[in-house]
């Protein structure tokens, strides 16, 4: 089902400077937000996957958390558990009476240690365990699954995969979600999203030596240095670590576009139509426009996961969390 407006309305109206992609995408990351959970409780939790393999999640239980709603939230691409948008949207579930758990991906955040993996995008069965986890050892029966960009794949695949077998799933809300990632890539490779591609290349070598590091001899990364575009280092090194036959197979199978017609617990997509390289063209398909479960929001404007706003209405900057906060609220 499409929508270009929030259920209650509230069309998204960025200044006129912001209607740049590039700004709106760029400016967020570097808004002041450090304090957002001050004063929040927070424990950390190790949540095994698979063998040897755990991920860190930092969890913000209500006082009573089984009487409680549960945000799972996971981040995107060289993203992590401290990122901007992970605080933003945990602080004000958080405060509007939601536990939260803001999970670490693989490798992530300074994680290198706890798995001899690296991240890929159709490692959602990872969120399912969570899930199932979170259900079965600390009975909690409504969970939200809740993704920004590669994580939003993630999550998106994880509630499709998982159609109505996990009763305790109540939902999906994904911001910009890379669904089909061979469009995606091609999306972020052209000449005009060079910076982008650039910074997502530059962090995952840096990861990649990290962990070559911790797990000497797994990873030849002799032609590393010579490694010059994303498409390359997933055919290299991401596709043969998670077992794909090449980086075409990898983008080919880890879509959430191929298991949204499966989706039956209530979803929100929220996107941008100017998204730099999350081409909005993968959410006009007949797979999600034929399910009612899934509802999308996509302004003209907004840039990758920016959709900031003039502080206005009694809202703050951050427009896309305000709807994400709406579509919860209207479902507890």
């Amino acid at each position: 089902m499409m929508a270009s407006m929030s259920p209650d309305g509230r069309e998204f109206t960025p200044a006129a400077l912001f209607r740049n992609p590039h700004l709106m995408t760029i400016v967020p990351g570097f808004w002041p937000r450090g304090r957002l959970l001050a004063g929040v409780p927070i424990e950390s939790r190790l949540f095994t996957t698979e063998p040897h393999t755990q991920l860190l999640g930092f969890c913000h239980w209500q006082p009573h958390r089984t009487a409680s709603q549960t945000l799972v939230l996971v981040h995107g691409l060289e993203g992590c558990s401290e990122s901007h948008y992970m605080c933003g949207i945990a602080a004000k579930a958080y405060r509007a009476g939601f536990n939260v758990i803001r999970m670490n991906q693989r490798t992530c955040g300074g994680t290198e240690h706890l798995t001899p993996t690296l991240y890929n995008t159709g490692l959602s069965h990872d969120y399912r365990a969570i899930v199932h986890e979170l259900a079965n050892v600390d009975g909690l029966n409504r969970i939200w699954l809740v993704g920004y960009s590669m994580g939003g794949n993630l999550i998106l695949k994880a509630a499709g995969e998982a159609g109505s077998s996990e009763a305790a799933l109540a939902g999906a809300i994904a911001v910009c979600p890379n669904i089909d990632p061979p469009i995606c890539v091609e999306a972020l490779e052209k000449p005009r999203n060079w910076i982008y591609h650039r910074h997502f290349l530059v962090e995952l070598k840096a990861r990649l030596r990290r962990k070559a590091a911790l797990f000497p001899g797994k990873w030849d990364l002799k032609d590393l240095d010579r490694t010059n575009r994303m498409s390359e280092f997933d055919h290299r090194y991401t596709a043969p670590d998670g077992g794909y036959a090449s980086g075409a197979d990898y983008y080919n199978r880890v879509g959430a576009c191929h298991v949204v017609e499966s989706i039956t617990v209530h979803t929100l997509i929220i996107t941008a139509q100017d998204d730099p390289f999350i081409p909005y063209s993968m959410f006009t398909v007949p797979p999600i426009q034929r399910n009612s479960r899934i509802q999308v929001i996509a302004p003209r404007h907004g840039g990758h996961c920016g959709f900031l706003q003039w502080a206005c209405n009694g809202e703050d900057s951050f427009w896309a969390e305000n709807r994400i906060l709406d579509f919860l609220q209207g479902r507890m």
